[in-house]
Order: structure tokens, then sequence, then C-alpha cells
């Protein structure tokens, strides 16, 4: 390969939530007036890269921002992937409080049919996968939710996603160096792969790019 793959990982913008709840897969929950310039902002970020094509996550929000960065680009095709999707979760439609009191534990105790950190990991890593084959020495952007990127970060830089509670991972994130605990909305986690080999661990960099 003489080029290397670049993997441009976009959260969504911030999101309409007065109600306050944990949104995950629920319908209808868009992006706020300050979610949709921080989307532009990544759109900025990402106007000049060579990008051959813009993936999004099905939900609406991460659809949104994916338009908004299409847009400052003179506008390109969005590919919706369910590989990216948001994580699968009976939590969702809890209020935030309530997750917050919880210390954000979302998996620990979870029924079967649920997603852990290793499903969610498995199927980021089957569409990174697919990407690096189709897209060999290419760049492309993916709009995606937190802990999607948390959980590719993490793996990255060598460190298990399973058996640690939130607040180490949450430390963890920030001795790897992101300068805040969770992947801002909007922000680009960007995986370098400089080897064709299947088992090639990119090298990682972060930008909020507001």
């Amino acid at each position: 390969m003489t080029q290397p793959t670049v993997i441009h990982l976009v959260r969504h913008g911030e999101v309409h939530n007065p109600t306050g709840v944990l949104y995950a897969r629920l319908p209808g929950f868009r992006l706020s007036a300050r979610g949709q310039q921080q989307a532009r902002a990544a759109g900025e970020a990402l106007r000049a890269r060579p990008l051959a094509t813009l993936f999004s996550s099905p939900q609406q929000r991460a659809q949104e921002t994916a338009a908004l960065i299409a847009a400052a680009r003179g506008g390109c095709d969005v590919r919706v992937e369910p590989l990216i999707d948001e994580i699968l979760t009976p939590h969702q439609g809890r209020p935030l409080a309530e997750m917050e009191a919880a210390g954000w534990d979302l998996y620990t105790g979870i029924p079967a049919g649920y997603e852990r950190p290793v499903d969610i990991l498995r199927r980021t890593q089957a569409f990174i996968n697919r990407v690096r084959a189709e897209h060999a020495g290419q760049e492309v952007a993916a709009v995606t939710h937190g802990d999607i990127i948390t959980f590719m970060i993490l793996w990255a830089s060598g460190v298990p996603v399973d058996g640690a509670d939130p607040g180490d991972r949450f430390e963890l994130l920030v001795r790897l160096g992101l300068p805040e605990v969770y992947p801002a909305t909007a922000s680009i986690s960007t995986f370098t792969y400089s080897s064709a080999a299947l088992d090639a661990v990119p090298a990682f960099s972060y930008l909020r790019p507001y």
C-alpha cells in the first residue's frame, strides 16, 4: 500500500433534547441550533480533505450532521451505514440525571439481546475493515456516536474495552490525549492505517473543530 488509509469518525452535533433523556435509538432527535453550528465546523475542518465517500449512522442527528458536512464540500452523497449505528441499550428513554447518578454505566447487568462494549467494537471494526478493503489508500469520513468512537480509540491504544467501569474509561481517554473525558459532539477522531495487514493498528488523532 503506497498511501495510508485514513478514516475520520465524526461524532454527531449536539442534539435538541428538552426532556433530558438518553435518546439512544429513539426516533425524532434532531440537531440543536448549536449542534448545527458544530456540524458546520466539522464540515469546514474536513472541507479540504480528499474524501472518497461520506458515511452516516441511520440516526436523524447523524444524518443531519453528515448533510451539513456534505454541504461544506459543495454537496456529496451520504451512505447510510447500520454498522455505525448508536448502541442498542435497554436504558434509552431514561432521564439523563438518572444515568449520571449511575456513573454512566450503560452495560453492567444488562439483559441478553443488548450490546456490550465488545459487541459494539466488533461491528465497528467490521465497518472499518470493509472500508479499508474498498477504499485502500484513500480517506473517508463517517458520522457516528460517542461510544462507537470511544471503543475504537481505546482499542487503537491497546486498552481492552471490557472490564473497566465508565469512570476508568473517561480517565483513560484523557490520559490518551483527549482534551475532554468523552468525544465531544462534532469532534473528529482520525484513524490512519499505514499497513494493509488486517491486524494493523492505526495511529490516532483527535480534533474538536470549534
